[in-house]
């Protein structure tokens, strides 16, 4: 057997304390708070901040389910494996599959939201083109090495939340207080559609389990990235919601498929509309980074087990990467790329996660149950996830039982 090919091969550990923190913001900060949050205030109004403050305390119950599951089981591949050890393992291949099966989708449609900010600067390129390069330049850079990735991430994902504090601090001199009128115009009902569908924007808190095996000192440094991210996250998009609803009200955000440049064209200023757009195809870029990452490694560790062919488990001896699983990944993502709908994905991805997410409180209870002790937040996390799939869209439930069926 090639050198190349060797199945036995260990995977690098080369990610800190920073870097991991910085790949669960990559993967958080991205399309959500940048596209997504038009979206939500359609359904929620000026009470986005508090759709935005229920997901966020849904998600630190899951957080804290994730933290114990990572320190119990820091292996490869996070959910699908969690699911797989404590739970069964057909509840492992559903959370598998349908983790693969929503993000190669999103990293089909944040690979067209990059094209089409980068064709606006560049108006004489075609925006399919534009996606299906990014993707494939991507994919080469998570072969290369998962450092590399890293560094590039932890680049992208700074810039990134840089623009979004000039956003806020800039924009807070321009809100308009009576856009904050009426508070929820559709009631409690709203607000919780909104909660359900801005949840899309906190998926990636926990992407950092998936690459267990190539962090430094797991047991410590998981738990304190997921808290880390999401916590730093969720400080940003209560902050950003509450500047854009201000600046330009909740009927104009959700009109818009970039709502924080909208947002921020209120104060006249071209400079501040060109920076938030650069943001935005940072967030993309940081975003497609890391969901090529994580799929890749949901694949490696599934063809561990022989839940999909055993070659995909292959590390490459001399980067030290899964480059089948990688090239599979980036394969699926360009193939998709030509059916991508922008409103279809956010709806399979929310059902997806909050699906997954609920099997991965689940597996936590059992994990504490084989203990012999009782978990309050895993418990709460389970209820709180299986109550926001109950306000998704019939869209949701039809496309993602669909994809459950498929697998």
């Amino acid at each position: 057997m090639d050198k190349a090919e060797n199945t036995e091969a260990t995977l690098k550990r080369g990610i800190g304390l920073f870097d991991a923190t910085a790949i669960g913001l990559g993967a958080i900060i991205g399309g959500g708070i940048f596209v997504v949050t038009g979206m939500a205030a359609g359904l929620a109004g000026p009470a986005l901040i508090i759709s935005m403050l229920i997901s966020a305390a849904i998600a630190s119950f899951t957080a804290f389910s994730f933290s114990k599951l990572s320190v119990a089981l820091p292996k490869e591949g996070g959910i699908y494996g969690f699911a797989y050890e404590f739970v069964s393992p057909l509840a492992g291949f559903i959370t598998g599959w349908m983790w693969i099966f929503s993000n190669i989708f999103v990293g089909a449609a944040v690979s067209l939201g990059f094209a089409s900010y980068f064709v606006a600067l560049l108006p004489f390129l075609s925006v399919k083109i534009v996606a299906v390069i990014v993707c494939l330049l991507f994919t080469v850079l998570n072969f290369i090495g998962v450092r590399q990735s890293a560094l590039l991430n932890s680049i992208l994902v700074s810039a990134k939340v840089l623009i979004l504090l000039f956003f806020i601090a800039f924009g807070l001199f321009f809100i308009n207080g009576g856009n904050f009128v009426p508070f929820a115009p559709n009631g409690p009902f709203g607000v919780l559609q909104g909660s359900a569908l801005i949840f899309f924007a906190y998926a990636g808190f926990a992407r950092i389990t998936i690459l267990a095996e190539e962090v430094k000192d797991p047991s410590r440094t998981i738990p304190r990235s997921i808290l880390l991210a999401l916590g730093i996250s969720t400080v940003i998009y209560l902050l950003t919601s509450f500047v854009a609803i201000g600046l330009t009200g909740y009927v104009n955000l959700s009109a818009s498929g970039s709502p924080l440049a909208e947002a921020i064209g209120v104060t006249g200023s071209r400079f501040a509309v060109s920076l938030i757009s650069v943001g935005a195809i940072m967030a993309t870029a940081s975003v497609l980074l890391t969901t090529i990452l994580g799929v890749s490694r949901v694949i490696f560790a599934m063809a561990r087990n022989d839940d999909v062919p055993k070659f995909l488990c292959s590390v490459h001896s001399k980067v030290k990467t899964p480059y089948y699983a990688v090239a599979v990944t980036g394969s699926f993502m360009i193939l998709a790329i030509i059916f991508t709908d922008f409103a279809r994905i956010v709806a399979v991805s929310s059902f997806a996660v909050l699906l997954y997410y609920s099997l991965a409180n689940l597996a936590a209870i059992k994990l504490s149950m084989k203990k012999n002790h009782f978990s309050i937040f895993s418990s709460v996390g389970l209820l709180s996830c299986l109550g926001l799939l109950a306000f998704l869209t019939i869209d949701s439930w039809i496309i993602g039982t669909i994809g459950v069926a498929i697998g």
